[in-house]
């Protein structure tokens, strides 16, 4: 009498394959995570400058930079032809608003920045602040 033998994959077997996906995944991760921190500081960077077209279109419009982000959305002022943006005022890729200061430093008519990652002034690689230039 002939007795079927279950065909499948042994416990060992499992082992090894688990074993070997791992190995593969502690290799390939860390590449992948790090170009997900720079996408997104290319996604700041590319923000602004959009928010930059619509501050230089709205001094074309009103004759000076506005005094806040939010009147690219909505202002009283005479000349206002916008609104300048399609949507709210984004924020930045980690979730906080943009900051915005006119006049700008070294006699720029604005500053424009973000504080990155950790959301704070300052800081190094990720965590460094994102300034439009």
């Amino acid at each position: 009498m002939k007795t079927k033998r279950n065909k499948g994959f042994t416990l060992i077997e499992l082992l090894i394959v688990l074993v070997i996906l791992g190995l593969l995944a502690s290799l390939v991760a860390p590449k992948m995570f790090s170009k997900v921190d720079s996408s997104m500081i290319k996604t700041a960077q590319t923000q602004m400058k959009l928010i930059e077209t619509a501050l230089d279109t709205y001094r074309l419009d009103v004759g000076q930079h506005p005094d806040s982000l939010d009147e690219l959305l909505k202002s009283d002022k005479k000349n206002w032809d916008g609104p300048y943006l399609p949507k709210e005022v984004p924020l930045d890729p980690w979730g906080n608003p943009y900051i915005y200061s006119r006049p700008g430093d070294n006699g720029k008519p604005f500053n424009l920045m973000s504080y990155g990652k950790d959301g704070r002034s300052g800081g190094d690689d990720d965590n460094a602040d994102i300034i439009h230039q």
